[in-house]
């Protein structure tokens, strides 16, 4: 999926903050600097060129990305056209990073040893040397690249009714941005200027977007959930850090969200097929779903006693209609009870693996090679069924390949959260004392969690706390912070 935004940070609170972030990748045993051979193997390389008469020129069809305004490091673009008997033909082509990033070279175990890029809110940490992740291996505005191209047919009704995985030469002919494609599309902005200057890309993007969005009315009438999530990203003006501020869903993201589920989706359907393992991304039943339906009870809805995707998905739309304003929140609860997802390998012929949130059965990533060492993985594979070859790594290695990128992703995910909680202290510093609405985003044992709106942070309830869960609505004072510690304290108003 796309990368989130690179941040400018002044200078004082930037280098406080920096200085935050690379102790805490340290600490969570992340690598925040390249070694020296990695980084002269990136800066030797130059992008792959065709040399074998398998791969295809695509270069003449309408390719174009969409990602976020700053974004470098292009993974993926799209197209769409008209197919007999179909909605239409839908294509994703993934840059093809192993072509320049060998396995066990310098750059390939850097990759492996993080096997994520890190976004905080002090700077980006890649997991490839920018040189490559921004340039060579990227699929940048009127550069020529190789790629894999996830070829497929969608009907009517928004279903893939067939997939072909191919190699090809593609040319991103537009660099297009999230917010500007998505206020187009709605009526509410005008057309991008990159699209007009590309004849017939107007129509193009229509036809994707008409596509996207059956595909997304299936996936969710199947039980695919309709969550909303609150991201936020640090804003500075000068040398002050201002605001978090909330990054949101908007219908281009959605565009390349149905997309790109689709891609990894027929992507893992190919590798079964074709006899191969593959390392898949797996969210199984919720562990707390006993915790969802008392949240549900408590707005006046019956979930059944056993999880049941399609019924939550229900539920959860009917709330979006009725709070709107709350949903976020609601949103947030429900995600803390699912649980996390994991990557996990699958055999051919082994028993199925299951993507809860999603309510697809095959699922796997692959297309953000340049940010995800599963992705790579999961190239590689690819590459030797389409040539015929053995599997480049086996069973065993492969398992535990899928167990380190679970537990690098999660530390990755805890140096984020801390980055943007010192970022929070800092800016909450000198608001000590003030009171905030909260909701509860975390209850255990370990400790009582609640996000406020305004800005949107989360800290510890350390007082009061007693008989709270997630999902609970809270008054909360602010009574202290710890910036390099990423230590927000609440106490909860009328609490014991």
């Amino acid at each position: 999926m796309a990368s989130r935004q690179q941040v400018s940070p002044a200078s004082a609170a930037g280098t406080r903050l920096r200085g935050i972030a690379r102790r805490s990748m340290l600490g969570r045993g992340l690598l925040p600097d390249f070694s020296p051979a990695a980084l002269a193997e990136a800066g030797a390389d130059r992008p792959a060129v065709a040399r074998d008469s398998t791969i295809r020129d695509l270069r003449e069809l309408l390719w174009c990305s969409i990602d976020n305004d700053d974004s470098r490091d292009l993974d993926q673009l799209s197209v769409a056209q008209p197919a007999p008997g179909a909605a239409a033909r839908i294509l994703v082509a993934v840059a093809d990073v192993d072509a320049t990033v060998k396995p066990r070279s310098a750059v390939d175990a850097h990759a492996e040893a993080n096997t994520t890029s890190v976004y905080t809110a002090a700077q980006i940490f890649p997991m490839l040397p920018e040189r490559l992740s921004t340039d060579v291996t990227s699929l940048g505005e009127n550069a020529d690249r190789l790629a894999l191209v996830v070829d497929m047919q969608v009907s009517a009704d928004g279903s893939v009714t067939a997939a072909e995985i191919y190699r090809a030469s593609v040319r991103n002919h537009a660099k297009l941005a999230y917010n500007a494609v998505a206020a187009w599309l709605d009526g509410t902005g005008p057309m991008p200027d990159a699209i007009s200057r590309v004849p017939g890309l107007d129509e193009q993007l229509r036809t994707q977007d008409r596509v996207a969005q059956t595909m997304k009315q299936l996936r969710h009438a199947r039980g695919a959930l309709t969550l909303e999530t609150l991201e936020t990203r640090a804003v500075f003006d000068g040398d002050n850090l201002t605001d978090l501020r909330a990054d949101e869903k908007n219908r281009a993201k959605e565009l390349i969200e149905d997309f790109m589920i689709a891609a990894n989706t027929s992507t893992a359907q190919f590798l079964e097929r074709s006899g191969y393992p593959a390392v898949r991304r797996v969210l199984r039943t919720p562990k707390r779903w006993d915790r969802i339906v008392t949240l549900a009870a408590g707005l006046g809805e019956r979930l059944p006693a056993d999880p049941d995707a399609v019924a939550l998905e229900q539920f959860l739309c009917r709330r979006r209609q009725v709070d709107p304003e709350r949903f976020a929140d609601l949103s947030l609860a429900v995600i803390k009870s699912l649980g996390s997802g994991e990557y996990a390998l699958e055999r051919p012929g082994g028993p199925p693996t299951q993507h809860f949130g999603l309510a697809v059965r095959d699922y796997t990533h692959s297309t953000a090679p340049n940010r995800r060492f599963p992705d790579l993985l999961t190239q590689r594979l690819l590459k030797a069924a389409l040539a015929g070859e053995p599997p480049p790594y086996g069973d065993d290695e492969l398992a535990a390949l899928a167990g380190h990128c679970t537990e690098q992703e999660d530390n990755a995910a805890k140096v984020e959260r801390q980055v943007g909680k010192s970022a929070a202290a800092l800016l909450l510093a000198s608001r000590i004392g003030e009171q905030f609405d909260a909701i509860v985003t975390g209850a255990a044992a370990k400790g009582t969690w609640a996000r406020i709106a305004k800005p949107t942070v989360e800290g510890r309830v350390v007082r009061g706390f007693e008989g709270l869960d997630v999902g609970d609505r809270v008054r909360v004072q602010l009574v202290g912070t710890d910036v390099d510690r990423g230590f927000i304290d609440f106490a909860r108003v009328g609490g014991r």
